[in-house]
């Protein structure tokens, strides 16, 4: 590996793994009332990034032994998968335990009898009824599918409520639609892995204004969301010309502490630097691993940036993360 995004993936990877005992599970985990975005959450996300790095690297990169460790870490600490049932019969309803479950299953790691569980909720009206963003249930649906339970509704209707399936007005995008993109293109292409997944249509939107998109919530310095644009260019079946993204790339390095670590945004954040870090620390590997698998050039022309000044009004929105 050569280059920034792969001296970045490499010292950020080497933080997360200097921080794994952060992402344990403990007794609140398995809390009815317990803080979801403080246990699986942040389990999840370190599953699906390992996935990808260890699907996408070669076991002689030098990111796939330490990936591959902390998904077999992840994977520990579910109990090898009973956890998942045993969340399942303490909330049914809930999705999170299927879309956490996922990203394991996408790697191979299975409990076959959460997946039969699930499979029985599945088939519930109850289930199909749950109330969701429309983003988040094109998430569901594909870990559904990873998963082994037959989809409840089909993935295009699902996209089409979506932000990006509406090809809206570029000049409305803002941080909640960011992050709406960036997961929208990460359950399409299967995390990364499957470019092929993104319709033509959005392709060709993506790969017009995610440039100066990504230039935008750079100049905020909004670190987390650039990572995941980044992670977006390297998804799209047509990346955008390597020379567009070379200074988007050099900011990010700007912004690494001594530690490793990337925070989430600039400001003065939480005082604990693994909640200020850690999603941006992994977006960072997710966005580099991916970028370094694809080729320079995919032999097609590309489009042109356009200019910034296309996009008035930029970055001005509020929202939860994605």
């Amino acid at each position: 590996m050569t280059g920034v995004p792969a001296e970045l993936a490499r010292t950020a990877l080497a933080w997360v793994s200097a921080h794994r005992d952060r992402f344990v599970l403990d007794d609140d985990a398995l809390a009815v009332d317990g803080e979801v975005n403080r246990s699986w959450k942040p389990l999840g996300e370190l599953a699906q990034v390992c996935a990808t790095v260890t699907a996408r690297t070669p076991r002689p990169d030098p990111l796939h032994a330490p990936a591959a460790d902390l998904l077999d870490f992840a994977w520990r600490q579910t109990g090898r998968g009973a956890l998942f049932r045993r969340m399942q019969a303490l909330e049914p309803f809930a999705t999170y335990p299927l879309e956490v479950y996922a990203a394991f299953a996408s790697a191979g790691f299975r409990h076959h009898g959460y997946e039969a569980s699930a499979a029985v909720v599945a088939r519930t009206r109850g289930w199909r009824r749950t109330e969701q963003y429309p983003t988040r249930r094109l998430g569901v649906l594909k870990a559904e599918r990873r998963s082994g339970v037959r989809p409840h509704e089909r993935a295009p209707r699902a996209l089409d409520r979506t932000w990006l399936g509406g090809l809206p007005e570029p000049w409305t995008f803002e941080r909640a639609a960011g992050y709406a993109v960036t997961h929208v293109v990460f359950h399409l292409t299967d995390w990364g892995r499957s470019p092929e997944g993104v319709p033509p249509r959005l392709a060709d939107y993506l790969l017009h204004w995610l440039p100066p998109w990504l230039d935008t919530c750079l100049e905020a310095r909004m670190w987390d969301l650039g990572c995941e644009l980044l992670a977006v260019a390297a998804s799209l079946p047509r990346p955008p010309a390597p020379d567009l993204l070379t200074d988007a790339w050099g900011r990010l390095a700007t912004a690494r502490r001594p530690s490793g670590a990337i925070p989430e945004e600039d400001g003065p954040g939480t005082g604990d630097e693994f909640t200020d870090c850690y999603h941006s620390t992994l977006m960072a590997v997710f966005a580099a691993a991916l970028t370094l698998a694809r080729p320079a050039h995919d032999g097609v022309p590309h489009h042109a940036a356009p200019s910034l000044t296309a996009v008035p009004g930029g970055y001005g929105g509020q929202g939860a993360l994605g």
